[in-house]
């Protein structure tokens, strides 16, 4: 899994710096498009603050922990903005959209991995918990739905993309790019490079199809 990781690492970073901020940067860059971005990074703070605020370190004992429960609404609401961001992407162009759901994909496959052991551990049994990550995963597909919905319009791309590339900025970070450093043998080390300069090669790739 920490492959996966690397790969999400590269491929949020790669979007944000080869898809994202050059679309940003087509109209110019006023200090509101910073604020933009800026929002993305607080944004996905306050998720992660709201996700540990009752965290518990003892395992389950017959009944679900608040802080598993509190996971569920963090998760949703992490869900609907990467669908918010996938959706937007796909109205700036068909090969950014692309770009974005592979970096949102290889994120989420370690992500949602990890919020079923949180589930496990919170007290939730394995069908409980598995039934529970499927439904909340669903908020993607709504924030996707939403952003399609509120069509091409200046103000909401020209909010949500910035925002979509702090919060990939944020991720990789705060996130992926810390869990890395966990790994320290210089064989996986060298691998986890290997992995992450990929996730950035593909994201470039993608730019022969753009149009």
């Amino acid at each position: 899994m920490i492959y996966f990781v690397s790969f999400s690492a590269g491929a949020m970073l790669g979007d944000v710096f080869i898809h994202l901020l050059p679309e940003i940067t087509k109209s110019g860059f006023a200090l509101s498009k910073s604020l933009y971005l800026l929002s993305g990074v607080v944004i996905f703070f306050i998720i992660e603050k709201f996700v540990y605020w009752r965290h518990c370190h003892h395992p389950g004992e017959g009944h679900e922990h608040p802080f598993a429960l509190v996971n569920l609404v963090g998760d949703g609401v992490h869900n609907f903005i990467d669908g918010l961001i996938i959706g937007a992407s796909y109205l700036v162009s068909l090969p950014v959209g692309f770009a974005t759901t592979i970096a949102v994909f290889f994120h989420e496959i370690p992500q949602e991995i990890g919020d079923f052991g949180v589930l496990l551990h919170g007290g939730f049994s394995k069908a409980k918990a598995l039934f529970f990550n499927f439904l909340i995963a669903l908020t993607a597909i709504l924030g996707a739905l939403v952003a399609l919905s509120l069509g091409k319009s200046d103000g909401i791309l020209g909010f949500l993309i910035p925002f979509a590339a702090g919060s990939f900025v944020y991720i990789a970070g705060s996130d992926l790019i810390p869990e890395l450093h966990k790994e320290v043998e210089i064989r996986k080390s060298f691998f986890q490079l290997l992995y992450f300069i990929f996730g950035i090669l593909v994201m470039m790739l993608l730019t022969f199809f753009e149009f």
